[in-house]
């Protein structure tokens, strides 16, 4: 009985998958299947059309130059070369090798401003306002010319004076730029948003003098706006140096930079990032 149960089975399976008498494979006809794989066909290629055309219908919202929405950047951001693990600065003076990681960042972050290649790629502007740009209705001004920004207006911290940066001599320099925002205007009324640093509370005692350059630690007004990186292929992001005089040594100093601007008025307390920056500085030496 379990033998005729098991081929009884087994010739129900064979006759579910082909029927020889209806002609059925799995259970349907030739035209039941062909029905079913037409509808899914025109189904599919009509999900597919929507989605295309729905892409195409976004695509002609966006803009190559300039992001169709910018709300989210109010306030832009710092950030600091070198920054180091963890945002911090640490090194021993009197160890060469702790410190000449840094200065090779330095010297690599700052070959672009070499003054010969920014007078090759970029023009001499008038100082204190805008470099404006307009579009000619919907003919485009492209490509957009940038202003020369001179590695030699850092002054003692553009490498060319002390080949160390002053980490050497336990003076070092860190440089801070502002991050690229699309058409922003950081300054109005010829007055150039500027950089402050200083310590936290608990370690202003340390920090000591502190000489900025450019003078005043101003990014000139003559940068703005940006127009984005294909709309201005050799746009130099301008920068300020701090150079840090007389730190204390073998003490942990919590440094804090912001910008200052008549445009840019609120900060996020959630965005550590939103318009400031903050790290830490040590420098060893023996007793």
């Amino acid at each position: 009985m379990a033998k005729e149960d098991e081929k009884k089975e087994a010739g129900e399976w064979r006759e579910f998958f082909w029927n020889p008498r209806t002609h059925e494979l799995l259970g349907r006809t030739a035209s039941s299947w062909g029905l079913i794989l037409l509808f899914y066909l025109v189904f599919y290629t009509f999900l597919a059309g929507m989605f295309c055309l729905t892409m195409y219908i976004m695509l002609l919202t966006l803009d190559d130059y300039k992001p169709t929405w910018q709300d989210r950047l109010a306030t832009p951001g710092l950030m600091i070369r070198p920054k180091g693990d963890n945002m911090e600065i640490l090194y021993d003076v009197k160890n060469t090798e702790s410190w000449d990681k840094y200065v090779q960042t330095l010297d690599s972050f700052l070959a672009p401003y070499n003054n010969s290649q920014q007078m090759l790629n970029n023009d001499a502007c008038a100082p204190d306002k805008h470099y404006v740009q307009d579009d000619s209705g919907p003919v485009r001004n492209v490509p957009k010319r940038s202003c020369q920004f001179n590695r030699t207006m850092l002054g003692d911290c553009d490498g060319f004076t002390d080949r160390t940066y002053g980490y050497g001599d336990g003076k070092p320099c860190i440089l801070i730029k502002l991050n690229r925002v699309i058409g922003m205007l950081p300054g109005k009324d010829g007055q150039s948003p500027y950089v402050t640093c200083g310590a936290k509370k608990e370690d202003s005692e340390f920090l000591g003098d502190v000489v900025y350059f450019p003078p005043n630690g101003t990014f000139n007004l003559m940068y703005y706006p940006y127009y984005g990186k294909r709309a201005q292929v050799n746009y130099s992001q301008p920068l300020v140096a701090v150079k840090f005089l007389n730190l204390t040594q073998n003490a942990d100093i919590n440094v804090e930079c912001k910008i200052n601007s008549n445009t840019i008025r609120e900060f996020s307390d959630r965005d550590k990032f939103a318009g400031r920056v903050s790290f830490k500085l040590r420098i060893n030496s023996p007793d």
